[in-house]
């Protein structure tokens, strides 16, 4: 009866419209940090052009981005659980901004470097800050919806940078192409200050969380210092899951997204063109997979259960892949189809991190398990590389199928420890 109750209070027009707003001006603004992760790439053959300088040199700057990405997201949730999620918003907007400048002014490396860290310390902040307002401001009814949009915008993200930067940089120059990248940032930074009350209004949403909330009130962490909230997150094995659970899941799509285009070439013998299309056509149907993972997370509380089925179809796909008994436009179709199974489990996976997420602790959260995306990403590349280079040429797919499975595992396995904790409670 509290839940029929619960949800006829969360289902009126009024609720379910500012819901809305908030999920697009959450989602412009995770689109943001996407759209500048690779801006530096997309930019990298007219600073070659520009300056004489090397692939080695350039790549440092992408990894200098990474990694105090990846620092600082691991950080950042503590400063989000403390002030609040808005600020810190503004902050890494306002960091691509003036990330962009830079590059846009550089005359040397140096500034592009400052530039690539300065654009790395923005994009630390989006995954804290954006499932902080997402699970405190967003109503239980459209979570799930809320969760998929996020993941869609973000691919989208990726998708326009190189549109962007290439259009504007062969119209005009690369510097143009930099300032209006700063200009786009600026853009949806105003508009998420106009929007702020959205985003950080005194109506929230945990009271709609019935008993559970009620329950862990008292476990409040944001009333803690760091180093105690840090000894109560790592007493918690589940946590230490999903951090394994986003390392494996990052390695699979690293292999697929750095590698796929080479394999399919040496396997089947399909040009790079077509090898790019397919590529494409992973993120795009992955992107289609997270807007049906959303009506698929109130299908069972149990959310473990579809992310386990989807990343195990993916890891099956790209096994069928890696045999080489397809036919070229199969395998197209079949890279298709693994990018849409990695995307269903998307939004389940985020409700399923909700669920093992304590009380005052979650931008922390999901800044430290989070983090195991950028170890992942960083650690892939490296050994599929040498794995290609010793002449395993379908390496990577088996790897990332591996991957996959070993990510649904863990997250049965995290599903398991998040339910006996509530049942020691």
């Amino acid at each position: 009866m509290t839940t029929v109750t619960l949800d006829s209070n969360y289902d009126t027009a009024e609720i379910k419209k500012r819901d809305w707003r908030i999920i697009a001006l959450i989602g412009v603004a995770h689109s943001c940090s996407h759209f500048f992760q690779l801006v530096i790439p997309t930019l990298y053959v007219f600073l070659a052009h520009e300056f004489g300088y090397d692939f080695v040199r350039l790549g440092g700057l992408a990894t200098a981005f990474f990694v105090v990405s990846g620092i600082g997201q691991a950080s950042s949730g503590f400063i989000v659980d403390r002030i609040g999620p808005t600020p810190v918003l503004h902050f890494g907007l306002s960091c691509f901004v003036a990330s962009g400048i830079l590059i846009g002014l550089a005359d040397g490396y140096t500034m592009l470097l400052l530039a690539a860290v300065i654009g790395g310390a923005g994009n630390s902040v989006f995954h804290p800050v954006d499932y902080s307002i997402i699970n405190h401001r967003i109503s239980p009814l459209r979570l799930g919806h809320a969760f998929s949009i996020h993941g869609l915008t973000g691919n989208l993200g990726w998708a326009l940078t190189p549109l962007f930067i290439t259009g504007i940089g062969l119209a005009t120059s690369w510097r143009v192409a930099a300032f209006s990248a700063a200009a786009l940032v600026a853009v949806v930074l105003l508009l998420t200050i106009l929007g702020r009350n959205l985003l950080s209004g005194s109506q929230e949403q945990a009271d709609a969380q019935g008993p559970e909330a009620e329950e862990s009130s008292a476990g409040d962490l944001s009333s803690q210092s760091i180093a105690q909230t840090l000894l109560t997150l790592g007493r918690q094995p589940a946590l230490w899951g999903a951090f394994l659970f986003f390392a494996s899941s990052s390695v699979a799509l690293s292999s697929v997204q750095n590698y796929t285009i080479p394999m399919l070439g040496d396997v089947y013998g399909i040009s790079r063109v077509l090898a790019g299309s397919a590529l494409s056509g992973y993120m795009v149907t992955a992107a289609l997979g997270m807007l049906a993972g959303g009506f698929l997370v109130g299908a069972t509380a149990k959310t473990e259960r579809i992310v386990f089925v989807a990343l195990v179809s993916a890891g099956l796909m790209l096994v069928l892949l890696a045999s080489g008994v397809l036919p070229p436009p199969l395998a197209m179709v079949i890279v298709g189809l693994a990018g849409f199974c990695s995307g269903v489990a998307a939004p389940s996976r985020d409700m399923l991190i909700r669920r093992v997420t304590p009380k005052g602790a979650t931008g922390t959260v999901y800044g430290l398990v989070y983090s195991g995306m950028d170890v992942g990403a960083s650690l892939a590349p490296l050994v599929f590389g040498i794995m290609l280079d010793a002449g395993y040429t379908r390496g990577p797919w088996v790897g990332a199928a591996v991957a996959f499975c070993l990510s649904a595992t863990l997250a049965v396995w995290v599903a398991s420890q998040a339910t006996r904790t509530a049942q020691a409670k």
